[in-house]
């Protein structure tokens, strides 16, 4: 029996994660069945479940996939661009962090809500952003940008929350055209105004 490259398994691993995702955002957690998935990946549950133990750990595999693209966006331009991002998708569903990625992550707040067990396992993995935010409030901190009168702790406090409750007015299918402003608002009251 031939052996496969890691290249070759890396890539299906990838082809599931793609294809998974638009899959879990158009039917949520309980409404992608294997046979969507299978359908939505090209592959069978054989694959498909070769590099994932159960849904539950393609699901987690798929929404910390995300939350690595969004701490990575996070660390270059801070969690408003990641807020910017998701309000471009929502209305012209554009590539970076796209419209089934907004999908997955309003599925991961859902879960979060009425499934005790899927947010311990989530508790383990959602670390990584409030790092990368921190991280980046930080660097804002010592480049003199960022205003010295609020904890770091508070602000990415404060940030993830607007990040929740966008993500909330998003899901409830609100009008979001107007909320570029809002993010501006957001953006300006964490940095440090200076006095002429």
């Amino acid at each position: 029996m031939p052996r496969v490259s890691q290249d070759h398994l890396d890539a299906r691993r990838r082809q599931i994660l793609d294809g998974s995702r638009s899959c879990f955002a158009r039917f949520g957690y309980e409404g992608a069945t294997v046979r969507r998935l299978e359908e939505a990946t090209g592959l069978s549950r054989g694959a498909i479940f070769h590099h994932f133990k159960d849904k539950e750990s393609l699901f987690l595999a798929l929404a910390e996939d995300d939350a690595t693209r969004m701490a990575d966006v996070v660390a270059e331009q801070g969690l408003v661009q990641v807020m910017r991002n998701l309000l471009n998708a929502s209305s012209t569903g554009a590539p970076a962090l796209g419209a089934d990625w907004l999908g997955t992550r309003l599925e991961v707040s859902r879960r979060l809500r009425t499934d005790e067990e899927f947010r311990e396992r989530w508790a383990q993995r959602s670390e990584q952003l409030t790092t990368a935010t921190r991280a980046r409030l930080e660097w804002q901190k010592q480049a003199g940008n960022l205003r010295d009168d609020v904890d770091v702790d508070v602000l990415t406090a404060y940030l993830e929350l607007v990040l929740e409750g966008l993500l909330s007015h998003l899901a409830m299918g609100l009008p979001a055209q107007h909320l570029t402003p809002v993010l501006d608002l957001v953006e300006e009251s964490v940095r440090r105004h200076r006095t002429r």
